[in-house]
């Protein structure tokens, strides 16, 4: 697809969501804070492309639709016994950026690779974000989903509570618990 940076191609894939990915230095970038703003306005221009160029369904459950957000990734070099290792930032919806590594970004990240041949079932794949957390995945099974291969990953990872927050119901609310309108 032609972009303000040329022309550009993408893989697409599913890991919980559809996700478009690219190689960030495709476009001369790397993952990194100072290239954000760029990578943040790349994908304010991939995302609807990529939208207007493919119809993005699952082939089973169609209210999972469209591209959710664009995994800018590269390369890092690890020792010989290290895992395929890449760098990533996901941007989704008008610009937000995940500061994780991404889970179902890293699972549609593994059907990418697998699809193209490049990882198979049981390699470790570590997934660094931006910040430079990591989750460990891996393929732990392929399938097929309405006749389309599909991978089936195991990502693991760390998370930290970060706060607390307790709702209440006021009896006097006349709507109480919700309300269902179909």
């Amino acid at each position: 697809m032609e972009t303000s940076r040329g022309w550009l191609t993408l893989d697409v894939g599913f890991g919980g969501a559809f996700y478009g990915a690219l190689d960030v230095r495709t476009v001369g970038l790397a993952v990194t804070a100072g290239t954000l703003p760029e990578l943040i306005a790349l994908q304010r221009e991939l995302r609807p492309a990529l939208e207007r160029a493919l119809d993005v369904v699952h082939p089973v459950e169609p209210e999972l639709r469209d591209i959710y957000g664009i995994v800018f990734w590269e390369p890092l070099e690890g020792g010989p016994d290290a895992p395929r290792t890449q760098r990533n930032v996901t941007v989704f919806a008008d610009g937000e950026v995940d500061r994780s590594p991404c889970g179902s970004g890293t699972s549609a990240r593994l059907a990418m690779l697998h699809g193209r041949g490049e990882i198979d079932i049981g390699q470790p794949f570590q997934h660094r974000s931006i910040v430079d957390s990591a989750f460990d995945a891996s393929i732990v099974d392929v399938a097929q989903v309405a006749g389309r291969s599909a991978v089936i990953t195991e990502v693991e990872g760390s998370a930290f509570r970060t706060g607390e927050h307790t709702f209440t119901l006021d009896a006097r609310d006349p709507i109480g618990a919700g309300f269902l309108i179909r």
